[in-house]
């Protein structure tokens, strides 16, 4: 089952682009494994080009990931019945099949590399190489397992799937039919809304009688949900039933433990992704260039309130709540019919983080948010960001090449080198207990004014490696001091060294 406490649960996120020479793609995300909490600041750091704000795009969706798994909690699989889920049950004996195909992969892959590793005749060289193609065979064979055991848990363990097939379907449209009524009833509240408002303005008969069909239609559709909730209920009953008949089997249990009711933005649709974006928003890095020179401030902060159905149209009540939210962002409500380029970077900046906030979103991305801004703007903009976040219980992903602002305004903070994070852990622990060779360059380079404390520069030699071609092994091996053999063979695995204190090394430096 899920931690409560979790917002996103990231497993092996990639993200590649194709390039116009055949066969050739930038892996610009490289098998990401994360989980972001609610209500936390992540910050991300790492040199340019590393992969920080195409990660931040992949987890808004903004570009479509080419492998892993993202899984939001912010809304209930049962809230927005997604089409994947209905797919899966529906082809519930062909994925099992699948499975056990890429389970026969994965134990012979396996078998192979243990023959070889007890061969002293056979080079390292063969060993390693047979070592990754197990752990990608297991990688494989492990998320194929996922996308079936997060929707049915133990029910897992039943040999003839169609026992449980129609269970699982008329949960799914029971859900699905509720999500349906529930849209309706959005859409018929802001008719209901804008009809009200025009008519007491300008009263008139035939207004009355419209308002009156919408409510006799609202109240039909209000008996139409209630309906529909009660049939979930049933359904839902009637499956719990049929899971306690398979309770008694040993393996139950363990399958159990993985279902999740977490929401993998990978598989949905675009118009199904289109019902989240209110929750998941984006403040950019370049202030000039992201507000449209010919839109009004309270244009540019209620263009996302309309097209998301937060209003029917710009009225008095959107005015009214735009300059509510420009408030909140240090915006005087007069400058809501000015233009962009009337305003300083800061300003602006405020703009773009008002757009935001202003959708009432769960997630933030900050993609290098304060970079483009002078020290004393960076300060009151950082500020703003942490008392919105305390005001409205957000979450964001802070993305920056700068080590200081990271640590000020961060939880906890991850290190990114070559689209991969290669150490994540509490902001404290980062800076006095690092585990990566990577950090503890990076914390070397970083300037003091401090005559006492002195600090020797960790060159690292060697060209940045290209994500077209990357090295073989740990990436971060033809710039590492402390390297041996395996690193240049064998990725490093993600573990956990201390409490909420991660590393991908093989070396890790709690071993110098």
């Amino acid at each position: 089952m899920e931690n409560k406490n979790v917002l996103f649960k990231i497993r092996g996120l990639k993200q590649h682009f194709p390039l116009k020479k055949r066969g050739l793609v930038v892996q610009a995300v490289d098998g990401v494994d994360v989980d972001i909490l609610r209500g936390e600041t992540l910050g991300l750091v790492g040199e340019s080009g590393c992969g920080k704000s195409t990660f931040g795009r992949v987890l808004l969706q903004l570009y479509r990931q080419t492998d892993g798994k993202t899984l939001y909690y912010g809304r209930s699989l049962e809230d927005l019945a997604p089409s994947y889920v209905k797919d899966t049950y529906t082809h519930l004996a062909k994925l099992k099949n699948q499975l056990q195909a890429l389970q026969k992969t994965f134990e012979e892959a396996m078998a192979e590399y243990e023959r070889l590793k007890d061969d002293e005749s056979q080079k390292s060289e063969v060993v390693y190489t047979a070592l990754n193609a197990s752990n990608e065979a297991e990688k494989a064979y492990r998320n194929a397992y996922l996308d079936i055991v997060q929707l049915i848990g133990g029910l897992f363990v039943v040999e003839n799937v169609e026992e449980i097939k129609p269970f699982l379907l008329d949960t799914y449209e029971a859900s699905y039919e509720r999500h349906r009524i529930d849209e309706q009833l959005k859409d018929l509240a802001l008719q209901i809304a804008e009809t009200q408002r025009s008519h007491n303005r300008r009263p008139s008969s035939s207004k009355e009688k419209r308002i009156a069909a919408f409510k006799e239609t609202e109240k039909t559709l209000q008996s139409a949900l209630e309906a529909a909730s009660a049939e979930l209920i049933e359904a839902n009953k009637k499956l719990e039933r049929k899971r306690k008949e398979y309770e008694h089997i040993p393996e139950f249990k363990e399958h159990e433990s993985y279902r999740d009711e977490g929401i993998d933005l990978s598989r949905l649709t675009f118009n199904e992704m289109r019902l989240l974006r209110n929750d998941l928003q984006l403040i950019f890095q370049d202030p000039y260039s992201s507000l449209n020179p010919r839109m009004t401030v309270g244009q540019i902060i209620g263009e996302g309130l309309l097209a998301h159905r937060f209003f029917k149209k710009d009225g008095p009540e959107m005015q009214e709540y735009v300059m509510k939210v420009m408030d909140e962002c240090g915006l005087a409500p007069y400058m809501i019919h000015r233009y962009p380029h009337q305003f300083s970077g800061g300003q602006r900046q405020r703009i773009g983080i008002a757009r935001s906030l202003a959708m009432n979103p769960q997630f933030v991305v900050c993609d290098e948010a304060v970079s483009a801004l002078d020290v004393s703007i960076q300060a009151q903009i950082i500020n703003l960001l942490r008392d919105l976040k305390e005001k409205s219980n957000l979450t964001y992903l802070f993305i920056s090449h700068d080590l200081a602002v990271v640590k000020y305004i961060s939880d906890r903070i991850g290190v990114m080198y070559l689209g991969n994070i290669v150490e994540l852990a509490p902001a404290k622990s980062i800076f006095t207990q690092m585990m990566h060779p990577y950090t503890e360059a990076l914390l070397a380079a970083i300037p003091t004014t401090d005559r006492g404390e002195k600090k020797e520069p960790i060159i690292l030699e060697g060209d940045i490696p290209s994500p077209i071609n990357p090295p073989s092994g740990c990436k971060f091996h033809t710039r590492c001091r402390y390297k041996t053999e395996i690193c240049t063979m064998v990725e490093p695995q993600w573990r956990e060294l201390a409490e909420g204190h991660f590393v991908a090394c093989h070396h890790p430096l709690t071993e110098k």
